[in-house]
């Protein structure tokens, strides 16, 4: 096992606007799991698809250890490279057994008799999909069939572990489920773990570090709990949960996180001129008598409480969360425990 290491990458296409992937560096720890986040087109999957080797960085490096994979004239093919990769679609073959399909690998590679098959079940054991062995795809559920997906790649024993938004094509049910799968999976394996997801919920509940992207650039490297508490810049705070970002009068030195003392005084604060964003999470702002006065514009129930937006007096709009049934129209007031200057 060895650190993976992307050392500004590039790629850019024949007759496209900008680059798709532009200076990306990223170290990747030996058994750690890294989550790519962002929206659609941020580049996240074609840093994937270079890591895998099935496309040539336009410049930069990605080295294994010691090893260079791409760079400098140097290109290792995928099926050279030690790693192993998890689609959406599952890519499961539906004439073969679960045990055949999770061996196929190991087929290719010249492995047979009792050393297969001892591989094979030792892989569906780590996914806990022994029982299941001599089935088909087709008599499994989606997320059986992903485990069986999960299993193929592992038995392989690879130094990386690639998964392309693995989780799109299942319901929210099983995407719950495959969460839980896919920690344990890590825990259990020691892979080294690269996961590409659109889904915020999924990269914070699953990874050891998130990388936040946006067209082609990397914006922020850290562990979900300081992307979420600190995140660098408007883009990663409104992508990182469901914060506010509320605009403050212009500030200055080097203070970050405020308290409502001074967040009530910034936010009656009227003076004209260049302003600074601030951001504020829902479970920050609490309803209470005799706080600033916020009308409700809009409320959402989510079941176990009710999901507002609040215009405050400026016309601002500030998400919270009531465990109490309120109306468009209503005035609350509130006050901001805390709000994290970005």
């Amino acid at each position: 096992m060895a650190q993976l290491t992307l050392n500004s990458l590039y790629k850019t296409y024949e007759g496209g606007a900008r680059a798709a992937v532009s200076d990306v560096s990223i170290s990747v720890r030996d058994g750690g799991f890294l989550a790519l986040l962002g929206p659609s087109g941020c580049g996240k999957t074609t840093v994937l698809r270079m890591i895998a080797g099935f496309e040539h960085p336009s410049d930069g490096t990605i080295q294994l250890g010691d090893r260079t994979l791409a760079g400098a004239g140097k290109m290792v093919p995928p099926e050279h490279r030690n790693m192993a990769m998890v689609f959406q679609s599952y890519a499961l073959w539906p004439h073969m057994s679960v045990a055949d399909n999770v061996g196929y690998p190991l087929k290719v590679r010249g492995v047979s008799g009792e050393a297969r098959r001892r591989k094979v079940m030792e892989a569906l054991s780590t996914v806990r999909l022994e029982p299941y062995a001599d089935r088909r795809p087709a008599d499994l559920s989606g997320g059986q069939r992903q485990r069986v997906a999960l299993a193929r790649c592992l038995v392989t024993e690879p130094a990386v572990v690639l998964l392309d938004e693995p989780l799109a094509n299942l319901d929210r049910h099983l995407r719950q489920e495959m969460e839980e799968t896919f920690r344990e999976f890590h825990a259990r394996s020691g892979a080294t773990m690269i996961y590409v997801t659109h889904d915020q919920a999924e990269a914070m509940a699953l990874a050891t570090d998130v990388a936040v992207m946006s067209e082609g650039r990397l914006l922020q490297l850290a562990t979900p709990e300081e992307i979420y508490a600190r995140p660098e810049g408007a883009l990663v705070g409104g992508l990182i949960g469901q914060g506010s970002i509320l605009q403050v009068p212009l500030l200055t030195g080097e203070q970050r996180l405020f308290d409502w003392h001074a967040l009530r005084h910034l936010l009656t604060d009227r003076r004209p001129g260049h302003s600074s964003d601030m951001l504020v999470r829902p479970q920050d702002v609490e309803i209470v008598e005799g706080g600033m006065s916020a009308t409700v514009a809009s409320v959402l129930f989510e079941g176990e409480r009710y999901a507002l937006k609040l215009a405050l007096a400026d016309g601002q709009l500030l998400r919270a969360f009531s465990r109490q049934p309120v109306k468009v129209g209503d005035v609350l007031g509130i006050v901001i425990r805390s709000g994290w200057r970005l």
